[in-house]
């Protein structure tokens, strides 16, 4: 497990920014934290951290937001809205999950049942003006790429 302290937006879009420089080209990413911990805007510096430079806007409404990058494709969900986990379904998750792709969901939870397991979780809690980060493990992959960013950060 990994600890790390964001004192404001900025920071929090520069731990994503190096988050995605420690990612494999494959990987399921949950985003774990209340209603404006922040998971949005660290999936944004994510993105930047793949060399993504257009607007990242939530899929709050849209449920997915689709990301084609020269090297690879990151796909970020945001299931606050799913009625039904069998929803994923029909946003064509099964077709996503055979593809070299990224996967960021927000909200996982409410994914329960359908949802293939992490190789990362990462949880937001709120902390006046800052954000305590724990990057979770699960499995081989998950303990490389906190490895890799404790590296990249220390």
């Amino acid at each position: 497990m990994l600890t790390l302290l964001a004192s404001d937006p900025e920071a929090m879009e520069r731990i994503g920014v190096e988050r995605a420089r420690a990612t494999p080209v494959q990987a399921i990413i949950y985003l774990h934290g209340d209603l404006g911990a922040g998971k949005t805007t660290l999936a944004r510096g994510f993105l930047k951290g793949l060399g993504y430079e257009g607007a990242v806007k939530s899929p709050t409404y849209t449920l997915l937001e689709p990301y084609e990058l020269a090297d690879r494709a990151v796909y970020h969900f945001d299931l606050y809205r799913l009625s039904d986990p069998e929803e994923l379904e029909y946003l064509g998750l099964r077709d996503l999950l055979q593809s070299e792709a990224i996967l960021l969901f927000e909200w996982p939870e409410l994914g329960q049942g359908e949802l293939p397991p992490a190789d990362l979780e990462l949880s937001i809690e709120i902390l006046g003006e800052g954000r305590r980060l724990r990057l979770q493990s699960v499995g081989e992959q998950g303990e490389a790429t906190i490895q890799r960013l404790k590296q990249r950060i220390t």
